[in-house]
């Protein structure tokens, strides 16, 4: 793991921890030989290339997909304009289980 990432994780809304925590951990567990970076001043994951993205808010946890055209699971979830990246919004830990993020980021795996 990243130092990096961690005081990041660390430093972040109160409110936000837990979200980072457990989106870090889910990350972990479904890709072994995941590579945790800070680049941008924000975690960003990869195997081969850059999958996916960890930022906050004041309000939420934004994790970002890079090729999010492949999620395919809850894509009305996915905000922002941009043509490779965009995101979803967590607000609270239970979202990550309702979201069905493991499957939003097996679908940008492929």
């Amino acid at each position: 793991m990243n130092q990096e990432v961690t005081t990041y994780i660390e430093n972040s809304e109160e409110n936000n921890k837990g979200i980072l925590h457990k989106l870090r951990e889910l990350i972990f567990a479904l890709i072994p030989n995941v590579k945790e970076q800070f680049k941008w001043n924000r975690p960003v994951y990869a195997n081969d290339k850059d999958f996916c993205y960890l930022r906050t808010t004041k309000k939420a946890v934004t994790l970002g997909f890079f090729e999010f055209d492949k999620v395919k699971t809850n894509s009305h979830l996915i905000e922002g304009t941009g043509k490779s990246m965009r995101h979803i919004k967590i607000k609270n830990v239970d979202e990550i289980e309702e979201f069905e993020i493991k499957k939003m980021i097996d679908e940008v795996l492929k």
